[in-house]
C-alpha cells in the first residue's frame, strides 16, 4: 500500500524545521515578557505623569501595528528567513537604544525605542502562520500549537532574565535591555538553521488572490480576527498593568516576575495539546473555553490582591489567551489562499496591535487612577464581545450545514 504523507526525509526536515522555530517563538517571547515586566516600570520611573507609566508598553504594540504594511512588503520581497533576520536586527539595535535611554533617563527616547522595537514584533507574530507552512496540510493546527508551545522558554527566561540583570549597574533594568541584545543574537543564531520553502518564481500572470477588502468580509475572518484582537487585548490589558497594580498593594519585583512566569507558562504550556484538542472537539468549542477561562480570570482577580489571587488569575488568562489564539490562527487559514497569505496575515496582525494599542494605554491609565478593580470590570465588555461572535459564528456555520 502506498505511504501517506510526505516522504520520511521531508518529515525529518519538516520536525526540525518546527522545533527551530518553536526556539525562535520562546526567544521572541523573552523579548516580550521582559519588556512586559520592566517597561512600565521603567516607564513609570521616568514618565512626567504616572499615567503615562505604560506609553513604552504602548509604544511597542503601536510600532507593531505601524510595521505591518512594511513588514508584509518585506515577507514578499525576502521570503520568511530574510524578513525575519530583518527583524532580529531592528529587535538587536532597539534593545541598545532602550539602555541607552534608561541611562540617559530619557522617557521620550524609550518610547522611541519601544516603538522602533514593534518592528520585530510584528516580524515575531508571523512565526505561528509560518508554522503551518511547514507542516503538510492534516497537521497544520498541530504544528501552530507546537511553535506557540515554544512560548514556554520565555515564560521561564523571561521573567528570570528580568529579576537577574535589573541590578547589573546602578540603573534598574539598564541591564536588562542589554540582556536583550544577547538574545537578538542567540534568535538570529537559530534563524540561520531555519530552511523555509522557497518563493515561487515571479510570473507575468501569476494568481494575485482576492482584494484585501473581499478576503475580510467573510464571517471566517471576521470572527478570526476579532477573537485574536479581543483575546490579545484582554490579556495585555490585565498582564501590562499587574506589575503597577502588584507595586501598589505592596509586592516586590520577584512577587510580581512570579506571576509573570506563571502566566506566561499558561499563555504557552498548552500548545503542547491545544492543536489535539481542536482537532478533536472543533475549533469554536475550544475557543468558547477561552472565553470561559477569561471570565474565571477575571472573578478570581475580583475576589481579592493576594499573591496567588494574582497567581492564579494570571495563570487562567494565559490558558484563555492560549485557546483563543491558536484557535484564532487556524480558523484563519480558512480565510485567504497562499497568494493572498501575506497582505491577509498583515490585516490580521495590525488588528491586533491596535487593540492591543489602546489596551496598553487603557491599562496604566485604568490601573493608576481607577484601580485593579475597574480594570478587571471594564476587560468584561472585549470578553463578552468575543463571546458574541463566536456564537454568531457558530450559527452560521450551523444553518449552512441544516439548511431549513
Amino acid at each position: 500500500m502506498a505511504s501517506v504523507g510526505p516522504p520520511l526525509y521531508k518529515r525529518r526536515l519538516m520536525n526540525r524545521n518546527l522545533w527551530l522555530l518553536a526556539a525562535a517563538q520562546g526567544l521572541f517571547l523573552t523579548n516580550n515578557v521582559v519588556f512586559i515586566a520592566i517597561n512600565g516600570l521603567v516607564g513609570f520611573s521616568l514618565a512626567p505623569q504616572g499615567w503615562m507609566a505604560t506609553l513604552p508598553v504602548m509604544g511597542y504594540v503601536v510600532g507593531g501595528a505601524l510595521s505591518t504594511p512594511l513588514v508584509a512588503r518585506t515577507q514578499s520581497l525576502f521570503g520568511r528567513k530574510g524578513s525575519f533576520q530583518i527583524g532580529l536586527l531592528v529587535a538587536l539595535g532597539s534593545a541598545l537604544l532602550c539602555a541607552w535611554a534608561a541611562f540617559d533617563k530619557n522617557f521620550w527616547l524609550l518610547v522611541t525605542a519601544t516603538v522602533i522595537a514593534g518592528y520585530y514584533s510584528a516580524n515575531g507574530q508571523l512565526y505561528r502562520f509560518a508554522a503551518a507552512e511547514l507542516a503538510a496540510p492534516a497537521f497544520r493546527e498541530k504544528a501552530v500549537s507546537l511553535v506557540l508551545a515554544g512560548g514556554l522558554v520565555g515564560a521561564v527566561l523571561g521573567p528570570n532574565l528580568a529579576a537577574r540583570t535589573r541590578n547589573l549597574f546602578e540603573v534598574p533594568f539598564a541591564g536588562a535591555y542589554l540582556a536583550l541584545t544577547v538574545v537578538a543574537l542567540v534568535s538570529m543564531l537559530v534563524m540561520a538553521f531555519l530552511r523555509f520553502p522557497p518563493l515561487p518564481p515571479k510570473r507575468a500572470h501569476a494568481p494575485v488572490g482576492r482584494p484585501l477588502k473581499a478576503i475580510m468580509r467573510q464571517p471566517v475572518f471576521i470572527v478570526a480576527t476579532a477573537s485574536a484582537a479581543l483575546g490579545y487585548g484582554v490579556m495585555n490589558l490585565l498582564m501590562a498593568a499587574t506589575p503597577l497594580a502588584m507595586d501598589v498593594c505592596g509586592f516586590g519585583f520577584d512577587d510580581a516576575a512570579l506571576v509573570l512566569e506563571w502566566h506566561v507558562i499558561g499563555m504557552f504550556a498548552p500548545g503542547f495539546f491545544t492543536g489535539h484538542l481542536i482537532k478533536r472537539f472543533g475549533v469554536l468549542t475550544i475557543m468558547g473555553v477561552g472565553v470561559v477561562l477569561n471570565l474565571a480570570c477575571i472573578g478570581i482577580a475580583l475576589s481579592g490582591v493576594d499573591l496567588h489571587q494574582f497567581l492564579v488569575a494570571l495563570f487562567l488568562l494565559g490558558v484563555g489567551w492560549n485557546f483563543l489564539f491558536t484557535g484564532s490562527t487556524t480558523l484563519s487559514l480558512q480565510a485567504y489562499t497562499p497568494e493572498e497569505k501575506d497582505r491577509a496575515q498583515a490585516a490580521i496582525n495590525f488588528f491586533v496591535f491596535a487593540v492591543m494599542a489602546v489596551t496598553s494605554f487603557a491599562s496604566g491609565a485604568l490601573v493608576t487612577t481607577q484601580g485593579w478593580t475597574w480594570l478587571n470590570l471594564g476587560s468584561l465588555v472585549p470578553v463578552g464581545l468575543t463571546g458574541a461572535a463566536l456564537l454568531w459564528l457558530a450559527g452560521r456555520q450551523r444553518r449552512s450545514h441544516n439548511p431549513a
